[in-house]
């Protein structure tokens, strides 16, 4: 692994965290927790932006009466965000390590006192050596000033907390030449940011309940983050040891570079 690298958001999406019958799946996030631990032991702090509250809530309520899609998102998350919160924290400590909660509207990044307040939090709890869990406060986010996803926050957390590393963690090994399924589909190893890989996208359609980034946003988000000067992957969050791999520079995934 590189000297020079410190610091690493790692971002693990809801498709990641859940099995095919939407259930928060507890080795994953164990597995998770195990790679953070080894990385904190080889002086690499890590943030942690995890999806799952408004699935987690779900598992919880099942099918509410309120007929209002972003209300009743509010409500799963409001419920969710505790119990992942409650499974984060049980096997952190199962590490002997401590975790914590931040959670982030879009307005917390605009510059002034919002992001210095933020900057602040993170450093805080960073220098004491506390694995920050970041997610979206859906339960007060109004439109406005929600992320289009949490790939986009963990892109503006990388950016706050000066990171070293993105790994943003999906159901697929990374961007292929078509879809992943294909035979004939090939991964592509490495992309730079004026690379037109665009044309390889296509649209994935995903059900409510599920998070709100396709690879067409993780491609964009993946340009964007590289072009600040951080590398940034798109992996497979259910390969084992994957976090480690990628930062002990094995080809793993996709890599974005400037």
């Amino acid at each position: 692994m590189d000297d020079d690298i410190k610091r690493v958001v790692v971002k693990v999406g809801t498709n990641v965290l859940t099995n095919k019958d939407n259930r928060i799946l507890g080795p994953v996030l164990r597995e998770l927790v195990r790679q953070i631990a080894v990385l904190y032991e080889r002086n690499v702090m890590v943030v942690l932006v995890s999806s799952g509250s408004a699935m987690a809530g779900k598992e919880v309520l099942g099918d509410t009466h309120i007929t209002d899609k972003s209300v009743r998102r509010q409500v799963y998350s409001a419920v969710g965000q505790p119990r992942m919160m409650r499974h984060y924290y049980s096997i952190f400590h199962d590490y002997g390590m401590r975790c914590a909660q931040v959670l982030a509207t879009k307005r917390d990044f605009d510059p002034g006192k919002h992001r210095d307040n933020m900057i602040n939090c993170y450093e805080g709890l960073l220098s004491e050596g506390i694995i920050p869990i970041a997610n979206e406060d859906d339960a007060v986010s109004v439109t406005m000033s929600m992320f289009s996803d949490n790939d986009e926050l963990a892109s503006l957390v990388a950016e706050l907390i000066d990171a070293d590393r993105l790994i943003i963690l999906s159901d697929t090994d990374g961007l292929y030449t078509g879809h992943p399924d294909d035979e004939d589909s090939k991964k592509i190893k490495e992309v730079t940011v004026d690379q037109n890989v665009e044309q390889y996208v296509k649209a994935s359609g995903k059900k409510e309940g599920e998070g709100r980034g396709g690879m067409a946003s993780k491609l964009r988000i993946a340009k964007g983050t590289a072009k600040k000067d951080i590398p940034t992957y798109i992996a497979n969050g259910k390969r084992e040891n994957v976090i480690i791999d990628i930062l002990d520079n094995k080809e793993v995934g996709t890599k974005f570079i400037h």
